[in-house]
Parts: C-alpha cells; sequence; structure tokens
C-alpha cells in the first residue's frame, strides 16, 4: 500500500482527478510537503513521485535518469504490466540510440516547416467549420472538429491516406487505455504496423511529398533503417501526431467556454492567441500518466538522494501547477508567458511535433472561435476514465 501522508489525500496510486480543470489534489499537497516521495505502485514496485516544475525538468534533462524499460528498476504501473509497444523504440532509448532516429526527423518539425504548411492546417481548419455550420448546431466538438483537425494535419504530413484513419484511430484508443490487455494491445498495434507496412510497400514504388517517403528514400533505400524501424518510426508519429493534439483541442475548448471573460479578451485581441495556447498546455496538461524513468547513477533530486536502480515517476500536470515557477498556478491566464511549461516534457525526448503542436492548436482555437464567436456548450461533457493516459473528454456537445 501507498504510505498515507498526513495532511493529504493519497492513499492510493495513481491519484485521480476530482473536476475536469484541476489535476489530483493529492499531487499538489505533495508538491508542498513531500517533493520528493516513494510511493508503491499497483505492479508491487517502489518508484520516487517527483512534483516540482524545478525537480521534473532537471530529471528530465539528467543522462543518468533512463527512458529504458529493459534497464532493471524501471517503475512499471501496474499489476500484471506487460511489454509497453514503445519497447526497443527511439522513445524509450537514451543517448545515440534515441538521437540517432530523432536526426532524421527533426527537419520536418521544426518552427519553419510548421510555418510552411500553416497555410494547409487553416484550410484543413475552414472546411471542418463549413461542415460543422452546413450541418447546423447542435455539434460534438470532439468528432467534428477535434479529431478531424489534427487526423488530417498529421496524414498530409506523414503521407496516410486520410480516408484510412478508421485504422490509426480506434486501435490507437485501444494503445492508450490502461484497463486494455496484453491481447488488446498488441492486436492494435499490429493492425496499425501492418498498414503502415503496406502503405512502406506501396511508396517505395512510387514516393510521393510526405515525411514516409522521403525516409524511404533517405534512409530505408542506403540502410540507414532496417523496414521495421521504418514502420515503427511511422507508426509512433501517426499515433502521437493524432491523438495528443485532438484531445487538447477538445479539453482546450471546454476550458474556455467555461471562461467567457478571457475568451472575450482573445476575440478582442487575435494577437493574445499564440500565448494563450501555451497557457492552455499548462493549465490543462492531458497527460495524467507521469513519466518514468530508472536512476543510472545516484542522483540528487530537491536535496534527496535517489538511488541507482530506483524508479522515477514525474508528474507533468503537477509540475504545472507549481507555484514556484507560476504565479497562482490554478487560476488559467491566457495573457501568462508559459513558455516554459512541461506539457510537452522536457531535455532530450522534449515531444518532436511541439511546433507542429503549437501551430496547430492556435489555428484550430482561433479559427473555431472566430467562426463561431457565440459558441455554448449544449450540455454536460462525458469526461475520460482514469485509465485513459490522456486526460480529456469523450464528446463536447456544443451549439451556437
Amino acid at each position: 500500500m501507498t504510505e498515507t501522508i498526513p495532511g493529504t489525500h493519497l492513499d492510493r496510486f495513481p491519484a485521480h482527478r476530482e473536476g475536469p480543470f484541476h489535476p489530483p489534489r493529492a499531487y499538489l499537497d505533495l508538491q508542498r510537503e513531500r517533493p520528493v516521495h516513494r510511493v508503491t505502485l499497483p505492479s508491487g514496485l517502489e518508484a520516487v513521485l517527483i512534483t516540482r516544475h524545478e525537480d521534473v525538468r532537471a530529471v528530465l534533462d539528467d543522462e543518468r535518469m533512463s527512458a529504458d524499460e529493459t534497464v532493471p528498476g524501471y517503475p512499471f504501473l501496474y499489476e500484471g504490466a506487460f511489454e509497453s509497444p514503445l519497447k526497443g523504440t527511439f522513445m524509450r532509448a537514451d543517448g545515440e540510440a534515441h538521437y540517432r532516429i530523432r536526426r532524421m526527423l527533426m527537419k520536418d518539425f521544426t518552427v519553419r516547416r510548421a510555418q510552411a504548411i500553416r497555410p494547409e492546417v487553416e484550410a484543413i481548419v475552414a472546411e471542418c467549420l463549413d461542415a460543422m455550420a452546413a450541418h447546423g448546431p447542435p455539434a460534438d466538438i470532439v468528432t467534428d472538429f477535434a479529431f478531424p483537425v489534427p487526423s488530417r494535419t498529421i496524414c498530409r504530413i506523414l503521407g496516410v491516406p486520410y480516408e484510412d484513419r478508421e485504422v490509426f484511430e480506434s486501435n490507437t484508443r485501444a494503445m492508450i487505455n490502461t484497463a486494455s490487455t496484453q491481447e488488446q494491445v498488441g492486436a492494435a498495434m499490429q493492425a496499425i504496423f501492418g498498414y503502415l507496412d503496406e502503405l512502406v510497400t506501396r511508396k517505395s514504388a512510387e514516393p510521393g511529398d510526405d515525411l514516409i517517403s522521403r525516409l524511404i528514400v533517405e534512409e530505408l533505400e542506403p540502410g540507414r533503417l532496417d523496414r521495421r524501424e521504418m514502420i515503427t518510426i511511422a507508426l509512433i508519429l501517426l499515433v502521437g501526431g493524432h491523438e495528443t493534439t485532438a484531445t487538447m483541442l477538445g479539453l482546450g475548448t471546454y476550458a474556455l467556454l467555461e471562461h467567457a471573460a478571457q475568451r472575450a479578451e482573445l476575440l478582442a485581441d487575435p494577437g493574445l492567441w499564440g500565448t494563450a495556447v501555451d497557457e492552455l498546455l499548462r493549465h490543462q496538461t492531458i497527460v495524467q500518466n507521469p513519466i518514468q524513468r530508472v536512476a543510472l547513477d545516484d542522483v540528487e533530486v530537491g536535496g534527496e538522494v535517489i538511488r541507482k536502480g530506483e524508479g522515477v515517476l514525474l508528474v507533468l500536470e503537477a509540475a504545472n501547477r507549481d507555484p514556484r515557477a507560476y504565479a497562482e498556478p490554478s487560476h488559467m491566464d491566457l495573457r501568462r508567458g508559459a513558455r516554459n511549461h512541461v506539457a510537452f516534457s522536457f531535455g532530450p525526448h522534449h515531444c518532436l511535433g511541439h511546433a507542429i503542436a503549437r501551430m496547430e492548436l492556435e489555428v484550430a482555437f482561433r479559427g473555431l472561435f472566430t467562426r463561431f464567436p457565440g459558441l455554448r456548450l449544449g450540455g454536460e461533457p462525458p469526461l475520460r476514465p482514469p485509465g485513459v493516459g490522456l486526460f480529456g473528454v469523450e464528446s463536447l456537445p456544443v451549439t451556437w
């Protein structure tokens, strides 16, 4: 059992939110009283829970903290834990094994590249909004807007036909749901992998103007990537490129609808949208499963020593509400300069697609509320269950 701390409510791990717009209170209590705290996980393993912004950034940027789940002591969260779909990929690699793949991908995810595809994203947003307007109220922001925009965008970047989206959208949900069995996760991953395998075969014969084609020509054919690596990279980018941004679009829209005064400021001053996106990312951190690391050596964090072989859990949603980093952190202030948040993680594993995600969110939020300034909730949105690694709304009924 996890130790119960006097003055806090953490008697189990993981803690769950009590409402839609704030992280679990237990994590914030720990942040104040025991920012470096050992907990027993449902898997039976012990790990060090870290909740302060400064400490989280320090650990994420420390090469002595490994993302490799094969290292002894890696903090698997759940009972009956099975191999992650990411095992053996660059997402679970350290040092050169990780940088080797990032170097191949970085030029497709720069700020310059994000701005280059901005007109295409603006066109996608406009088409989705046209369809909403033509259909007329009510609408569901999640199905009518939040998912189509990033799905169509990442499909365009990778060269995946958007009409095949059901293959990756439904199977992604199975992969991120912690209630899924090993068989369900394996089947979902294999479905996407098999689809992409066929797509790589087609693009090898006839390359296009897209990322998968570029990787085939520049990396696969010269032998710098093998076929399995190539397909796995495409899978990670496809899954990560639509689900996270879609989740943030849904939850962020909900937050904006509940903060009418700040929404009015944005409509009056559209130049605020870029700053507003970072504050939404900070305030509404969607990653509710902590980031996992394991210490490769003794490391001092927050005045305490984490021993070699100890697992570490980094709570991003708590770090982004740390009063040491942000004044009145529970208050959503869309004029706040929150660029140093950790919603995209930090350090070597900082989200590769952060520039494109920021651009998509800005274009989508601005387009939605400019087109429908009278947008309002059409009912209470159901929240995702705690077992899903990304917090958000299952649906978001609106009218105007």
